[in-house]
């Protein structure tokens, strides 16, 4: 089984659970998540104060059906988690159809799907459906059950850490919060996974933080805890929109100049495929948490098709058929370029700046020989002695030398073992 295949697998697997920002949907989503990795799970109670929020309390929902005047069900959450607005309030009612279009949602310029709804902050209650059902109800009587419960619980987050030489940290974070939506997130979910178990097959520069968490609250209750942790997180990651046969889509973080930003930009266009690079805006997935002003971190956002553009978004399309094996293994590997460039992007100072340093004697050209790549290789190293003051990173070298990155790079690791540099 190909790394896409067994990703759109996850997804699978994951698609039929019905989550929340909070809940036992969350919970069971990151107990499959920790089959493929030692997860560390945190439970924050209700009420907790977590920046200029509160943890909410705790949803989770066990039925809920819409019964018609003669006796069937014309909706029923076993059909699709979908159905019910997310945190409805628990409710057993019998009501006529105008009441009880008070609280129904459908989608009147896409009539077969049902859309996806949430009331996470306001007490409420509702259904979603597709508008050619509601236009087929008949007036009458309908009862009207959702068996749910919102009490004093806890809100559930997971972190996977990958050690590094340097305890620097790169934050990668997918949330958890959505029902059966598989592009938005869980092909987010399926890919930081498979990252996250990449990297620790390695030995990586950085230490590596993989956040599961749900989607706004998450992050600031992340934030809120690790207040420590800020100084040392250089770089970061939010995933989404990871699975759809869109082409990639970088959004910058609010620096618009961060390490992750020049990474992306240069991986994305070396790579030569369809891509587009957008700008920061305050509005769209956790980067908007990172990247508020008193934060700042270098946090930009990868997706394909970016939120909100394609049909299918928040609503029943969005389903693993919508997702694909091959771009989910797409969205990995530029994940897994875009840290290889990330990890050894480091600068260098020129042990012998006077002049051009004897290479020969110290048998690098010597190493080069019978080489198809000898003429590139003999320029990186020229290249990175250069423009090792301090100042300049091996992806500026890259860059201005127009010399693939993993040639600088392999130049570095021969200059700095011949004495000719240091970090």
């Amino acid at each position: 089984m190909t790394v896409g295949a067994e990703m759109h697998a996850l997804v699978e697997r994951m698609y039929p659970l019905c989550r929340s920002i909070t809940g036992n949907g969350v919970r069971r989503t990151l107990e499959i998540v920790g089959e493929y990795l030692p997860l560390w799970t945190h439970e924050v109670p209700t009420g907790t104060q977590v920046l200029d929020w509160t943890v909410p309390r705790e949803w989770n929902i066990a039925g809920a059906h819409i019964t018609g005047p003669d006796g069937a069900r014309v909706v029923d959450f076993a059909d699709s988690n979908l159905h019910v607005v997310s945190y409805s309030v628990p409710v057993s009612a019998t009501m006529s159809l105008a009441e009880l279009r008070e609280h129904l949602h459908t989608l009147p310029e896409q009539p077969s799907l049902i859309p996806y709804r949430t009331s996470y902050y306001a007490p409420d209650w509702g259904f979603c459906l597709a508008h050619e059902t509601l236009d087929a109800l008949p007036e009458g009587q309908y009862t009207v059950h959702i068996d749910s419960t919102v009490e004093d619980g806890h809100l559930t987050y997971a972190e996977y850490v990958v050690p590094g030489a340097v305890t620097d940290e790169v934050i990668v974070s997918c949330h958890v919060c959505h029902p059966s939506l598989a592009n938005d997130n869980l092909a987010g979910i399926a890919v930081a996974t498979f990252l996250a178990r990449e990297l620790a097959e390695r030995s990586p520069y950085y230490t590596y933080r993989f956040l599961f968490v749900p989607g706004t609250i998450g992050s600031i209750t992340w934030l809120a805890r690790n207040a420590e942790r800020i100084n040392r997180i250089k770089h970061g990651l939010v995933l989404a929109c990871a699975g759809d046969s869109g082409p990639l889509t970088y959004k910058r973080s609010r620096r618009g100049d961060a390490g992750i930003d020049r990474v992306m930009r240069y991986v994305l266009e070396e790579s030569g495929r369809e891509h587009s690079i957008v700008d920061f805006s305050p509005y769209g997935y956790d980067e908007r948490q990172f990247c508020s002003p008193g934060f700042n971190l270098g946090v930009g956002c990868l997706t394909r098709t970016p939120y909100a553009a394609y049909p299918e978004y928040h609503t029943s399309a969005d389903n693993p058929g919508f997702v694909s094996p091959d771009a989910l293994a797409d969205t990995l590997a530029t994940c897994r370029e875009a840290f290889a460039v990330l990890d050894r992007n480091r600068r260098y100072v020129n042990t012998s700046p006077y002049g051009e340093p004897q290479l020969g004697r110290r048998g690098l050209y010597d190493s080069l020989g019978g080489r198809s790549d000898a003429k590139q290789a003999q320029l990186a190293l020229l290249w990175v002695l250069n423009l090792s003051d301090g100042d300049h990173t091996l992806l500026d070298v890259a860059e201005r030398s127009g010399l693939p990155f993993d040639a600088v790079a392999a130049a570095a690791q021969a200059l700095l073992g011949a004495g000719l540099l240091k970090e």
